[in-house]
């Protein structure tokens, strides 16, 4: 009997590992706004932290406009099978 493999991003491994690091970069990105200076060109961009905050806000905005609009224009499940 054959053994089917799975795709390396599926393993529970790998997506423990790619999320370790993914948080590990944020928070490098984050303390890095404690060591280099920010040059705000509209005042809210000097805060600390503002793109890993404004980054997360923005994305989860997305995901909700995105689950609203699937609302709207879903079709069916059905769809392909109306005979």
């Amino acid at each position: 009997m054959e053994s089917k493999q799975v795709h390396w991003l599926v393993r529970p491994a790998t997506i423990r590992r790619l999320s370790i690091t993914s948080l590990f970069v944020l928070a490098l990105t984050v303390a890095a706004d404690f060591f280099l200076p920010s040059y705000g060109h509209f005042g809210i961009d000097g805060t600390f932290g503002f793109y890993a905050w404004y980054g997360f806000i923005t994305c989860a905005l997305m995901v909700f406009v995105a689950k609203l609009l699937g609302l709207f224009i879903k079709r069916k499940d059905d769809y392909y099978h109306n005979d």
